[in-house]
């Protein structure tokens, strides 16, 4: 149970991934600029973790034949077994708040 656990974590840790996954879950597929401004990460931070994402089959990355060039992403099939992991963190996040700012 536990090696699961850590499992999961090393897949997902870090302060920007499941951000990253709950955008391109919940949005669709977006260009990279896209993706940088709305989850408020540096493109630097980004493509460090999108490269992981990829290397661990959650996002796929699309280059477009277009000038200048870009680059789109897209949640896979197997990141979509992760939204009731991404819901659920969501919930507990809102509830959490809601008890935190209430004190």
């Amino acid at each position: 149970m536990h090696s699961a656990i850590q499992d999961t974590l090393y897949v997902v840790n870090g302060k920007w991934k499941l951000v990253i996954l709950s955008i391109l879950v919940n949005s669709g597929t977006k260009r990279f600029g896209e993706l940088s401004r709305e989850a408020g990460i540096s493109p630097r931070i980004l493509s460090k973790e999108l490269n992981e994402l990829e290397m661990n089959q959650l996002v796929t990355r699309k280059v477009c034949d277009t000038k200048p060039v870009t680059v789109e992403y897209t949640a896979t099939p197997y990141a979509e077994t992760l939204k009731e992991v991404i819901i659920a963190m969501i919930r507990w996040g809102e509830n959490h708040r809601k008890k935190i700012t209430s004190i």
